[in-house]
């Protein structure tokens, strides 16, 4: 058996094509979804991260402003541009980019976003809207992943769910989402005891929590859905995921690659929330 490789970056491209409708609907009416980013410190991967968002957004038609900041910026700095952003009836989604440095609060930051400008579903009210299944910001990460397997027809239903990793950006609510779908959800960590016992037991398997090829084929049940959220450099420069794809494909049903996988799909989804924002922030005024 040969996995059928998820692309990633195709099924990017056509959820930033489905929005374009929408644009044209708000630049009819004089409007253009903005996205706002902000940028503290010099992390070579948040640079990276941050140069494709705003890449996506210039190829979709969203207007954005980068907003920078050196890695000992005050909180209270921070807290009034995010203000500021909050009142600018231009900008219909704000991002902070995660990781921050350590002596910033990264929960109070993100309260500081309107819930309604959160496009990338951080702010505790839009978690709590996960939880509860009311509507709200879902985070890019976990909703591009639903959005690869709905579109694979992989069945949920009934399903074992195994989701490593429990972090609130991809863990939780990728387990929550899951959930949703009627899918039975176990969480792994780094307490988990027999991590591949239980690997072994899943129908979709979902990796995230950042440590090269961890998932390797003896943990895998043949026929299974492997989706790799990872993204770990190796000593070479050269990226590779948290499953160890060659192996894993000649075992897996479907398979997620690293790069061209999730991380144009998380891209995605962020300019669709934005786009999504800027519907909603109209109909309100």
């Amino acid at each position: 058996m040969t996995a059928k490789i998820i692309d990633g970056k195709s099924l990017a491209a056509a959820v930033r094509a489905s929005v374009g409708p929408a644009i044209e609907q708000l630049a009819a009416r004089g409007r253009r979804p903005g996205l706002a980013v902000i940028l503290v410190g010099d992390d070579p991967a948040s640079r990276i991260y941050v140069r494709n968002k705003v890449r996506a957004c210039e190829e979709t038609g969203l207007r954005w402003e980068l907003h920078e900041y050196p890695a000992g910026v005050d909180e209270a700095t921070l807290l009034a541009r995010l203000a500021e952003l909050d009142r600018d009836a231009r900008v219909h989604g704000i991002l902070v980019q995660l990781p921050l440095p350590a002596h910033l609060d990264t929960q109070r930051v993100l309260a500081a976003i309107s819930p309604s400008k959160d496009i990338d579903g951080f702010h505790a009210q839009n978690l709590g809207a996960l939880v509860s299944g009311k509507p709200g910001f879902v985070p890019c990460t976990p909703a591009g992943v639903m959005r690869m397997l709905e579109s694979e027809g992989v069945p949920l239903a009934g399903r074992h769910a195994v989701v490593v990793g429990r972090s609130n950006i991809v863990g939780k609510p990728a387990a929550l989402l899951l959930l949703q779908r009627d899918a039975t959800v176990t969480i792994c960590h780094s307490k988990t005891v027999d991590l591949a016992a239980i690997t072994r037991r899943a129908d979709v398997l979902i990796a995230a929590v950042g440590r090269a090829r961890l998932i390797t084929a003896e943990m895998v049940k043949p026929g299974a859905c492997v989706i790799d959220v990872g993204t770990n450099r190796l000593a070479d420069g050269k990226l590779c995921g948290d499953v160890d794809f060659g192996r894993v494909k000649e075992v897996a049903g479907w398979i997620t690659p690293v790069p061209g996988g999730v991380g144009p799909m998380t891209v995605a989804m962020l300019v669709s929330n934005t786009v999504r924002a800027a519907l909603e922030l109209t109909k309100s005024t």
